[in-house]
């Protein structure tokens, strides 16, 4: 790849979003700031808007990950739904069951209007994010705004963010949405970048990439230059970088030249424009034929009376007939089976909330509490959630726990699938009220490498033992070794001494683990998966947990 050729250590250009090339402009920042004081502010609606590519993804991804503990949300990314679809929709997101049978406005807001309830009074904050909330209809609007009506005497019960394009505002601008309007509690437009943050944007990528301190792959003219065909707006920033990169490796150079870029951006943007064009030209030439064809039947045709039969039109859209029943509500519809289901792709099928996975994953293995978040239902069980960045699938093989898997898909929002059991290569994950399995070399290219687990630490644990640490957690580790000895002596009381340090290094030398003789995170797992009750993805009462999720 031409990325090598300039010392880097990766392509810093690519359009898909990974959170170490994160750049926050001091407008990123303040859309940012909108939305937490939004959804903080409790109730009403949150507007963001901005143009296509200038980073909406962007702020949503950062607010997912600085949401407040103890939050749900539900997020609607294909909002070109009628309000019965929609309220199905937001429904599916909170893992809100309802009969197929019913799936009515009533029934679907009644049923919504419970689970609000019960997070309210265990203590949760429900957020719902729509984006691309431009193409969301009249209708569904008010129905959206309808649901702000659910709220105690203090407060309201969902905190609703809508996230669209500039003609966002004019919809909800209209007339007949004046009670929507008056509604919204904090609004902001992302703007694209000024010269100096295309500058700072652009070189922040090429560092994160990895390139040599004081080399400048693009000079003051050439960043001007790509501010000013860009627009500022950061995706065309990054297609035409990339190009200009490819095109100066192509040419043998070490510094894009101006001539390059300009090459690179008719790459870019003149096939666009080409189109425009074309497009212009055929409407141009067909209005011409009509005018010439009309003018000649008026020089050479005797009047006539009005045809009886209307004269053709071209159709720009076929009306298509509402469904009676939405696709989305199938997962719902079909009757389970005792084998679960092959997906291929479930990126779409996962939940917009890790809250709402989490909460998934604890009811699979058999912690049903309402009480408190999710982790705090987990503590409250004696399991702990554990979060950590993986390499491979090795390292989650290694883990061996019921986890949230956090994915990236293509509309570049991230989802969380929950995983309750492991044949080989397969994972047998939990989506949408439904068990499936699914290969991991099909979420290969969606895994962000995140996981998201829960295990059993023993009493007292808090951090890494080794020879000559003094607690109750050295007393339990000996107490262990004792007991899949087959012997009542213990290695050691409260003091960790040479004795049982070689016993660790014999343990860590049978599982394939570092045997250095200390007892840290990866030692202590494997060791509690021999513990009666242990909570492992082998586990008997997670081979049946369809039954405890109810399908």
């Amino acid at each position: 790849m031409y990325y090598h050729y300039f010392g880097l250590e990766e392509a810093p250009f690519s359009i898909s979003v990974d959170p170490r090339f994160l750049y926050m402009s001091r407008r990123h920042r303040d859309a940012l700031a909108h939305l937490l004081y939004g959804v903080s502010a409790g109730g009403g609606f949150v507007l963001l808007t901005g143009e296509v590519g200038t980073g909406k993804t962007t702020i949503n991804r950062c607010l997912l990950e600085q949401l407040p503990e103890g939050t749900e949300m539900a997020i609607v990314l294909n909002p070109t739904l009628n309000p019965v679809e929609l309220l199905a929709t937001i429904c599916d997101e909170l893992n809100i069951e309802y009969e197929p049978g019913n799936v009515s406005l009533k029934a679907l807001t009644d049923r919504l209007q419970k689970h609000l309830l019960s997070n309210h009074a265990n203590g949760l904050h429900t957020v719902l994010l729509i984006d691309e909330a431009q193409h969301l209809g009249v209708d569904s609007l008010e129905q959206i705004r309808l649901l702000t009506n659910l709220e105690t005497n203090t407060r309201k019960l969902l905190q609703i963010i809508l996230v669209g394009q500039p003609e966002l505002s004019e919809v909800v601008g209209r007339p007949e949405l004046r009670q929507l309007s008056q509604r919204i509690t904090a609004r902001f437009s992302l703007e694209p970048l000024n010269l100096k943050e295309t500058s700072a944007y652009i070189q922040h990528r090429l560092k994160v990439a990895g390139v040599s301190p004081g080399r400048a792959l693009f000079d003051s003219r050439a960043i001007q230059y790509i501010h000013k065909v860009s627009g500022g707006i950061p995706r065309l920033i990054n297609v035409i970088c990339d190009r200009a990169l490819l095109g100066t490796y192509g040419r043998n150079q070490s510094q894009v030249e101006l001539s390059v870029l300009k090459l690179a951006s008719r790459e870019v943007l003149g096939e666009q424009k080409d189109q425009k064009t074309r497009l212009r030209g055929a409407v141009l030439a067909a209005v011409a034929i009509v005018i010439l064809a009309g003018a000649y039947v008026l020089l050479n045709s005797e009047p006539v009376p009005p045809p009886t039969a209307r004269p053709a039109v071209i159709k720009v859209e076929e009306s298509r007939p509402e469904p009676s029943l939405p696709a989305m509500l199938e997962p719902v519809v079909r009757e389970s089976t005792d084998t679960p289901t092959t997906e291929t792709y479930p990126y779409t099928r996962g939940y917009g909330s890790i809250e709402v996975a989490q909460g998934r994953l604890l009811d699979a293995v058999g912690i049903n509490s309402a009480a408190g978040s999710a982790c705090q239902r987990a503590a409250g069980a004696g399991l702990r959630c554990e979060s950590q960045r993986l390499n491979s699938w090795q390292e989650f093989v290694e883990i061996n726990r019921p986890a949230v898997l956090e994915l990236l898909g293509e509309d570049r929002f991230v989802r969380y699938l929950p995983v309750v059991g492991r044949e080989g290569e397969r994972l047998k994950v939990l989506s949408n009220n439904e068990d499936m399995m699914v290969d991991m070399s099909a979420l290969g290219s969606a895994w962000t490498g995140n996981l998201h687990y829960l295990w059993n630490p023993p009493p007292d644990f808090s951090r890494a033992l080794g020879l000559g640490d003094r607690s109750k957690m050295v007393y339990w580790l000996a107490e262990e070794f004792a007991r899949r000895d087959g012997g009542s002596r213990r290695l050691a009381d409260l003091e960790f001494t040479e004795s049982l340090r070689q016993r660790v290094i014999l343990f860590q030398q049978m599982h394939g683990l570092t045997a250095d003789g200390y007892v840290g995170l990866n030692t202590l797992r494997k060791l509690t998966e021999g513990i009666p009750g242990s909570i492992t993805l082998d586990s008997p009462s997670l081979q049946s947990s369809s039954e405890v999720v109810g399908r």
